[in-house]
């Protein structure tokens, strides 16, 4: 791949693997060592209502959260499978235009504890918070609270 950064290189590989995601023509948005944004259009994931489908959004709430954590463990140089172990999904308002879903360590949590953990463990879990933003900054379309497990493979 010859992308600009590792989080374009994320975005790219999880197209290329995950059918889903290149149908739903997810894009990253932003990135910073806090957060991890992801953008889809909202024309292939619309329903029948003209807003956006609920299974997009979760979706790409979850490929957020899944991309942070595996972000993090390829800027340290561990090779991990990671997984989604748990996770609560709130639909508070429709959403009418493209969206995205911006994916934080959730309050409480932080990767020191997360690789302190893994390298002593072999496997480590951390909770992501993930949100799609609403037509207003204090009030969020959707959210979900996820814990993911990381899994060295060596």
């Amino acid at each position: 791949m010859n992308s600009a950064t590792p989080a374009q290189d994320l975005i790219d590989f999880i197209r290329e693997s995950i059918p889903l995601a290149r149908s739903m023509d997810l894009r990253l948005h932003s990135h910073d060592d806090a957060h991890l944004a992801i953008a889809a259009p909202l024309p292939p994931n619309i329903n029948d209502k003209g807003c956006a489908f609920g299974g997009s959004l979760v979706s790409l709430m979850t490929l957020s959260g899944w991309g942070l954590v595996e972000l993090e463990l390829r800027r340290r140089d561990f090779d991990c499978d990671v997984f989604v172990a748990e996770s609560t999904v709130q639909y508070l308002a429709p959403v009418w235009d493209d969206f995205l879903s911006e994916a934080r360590l959730a309050s409480g949590a932080d990767w020191d504890t997360f690789f302190h953990t893994l390298r002593t463990r072999g496997r480590a879990r951390v909770e992501v918070a993930c949100h799609v933003p609403g037509e207003t900054p204090d009030k969020p379309a959707a959210t979900l609270s996820a814990r993911f497990v990381a899994k060295r493979r060596d």
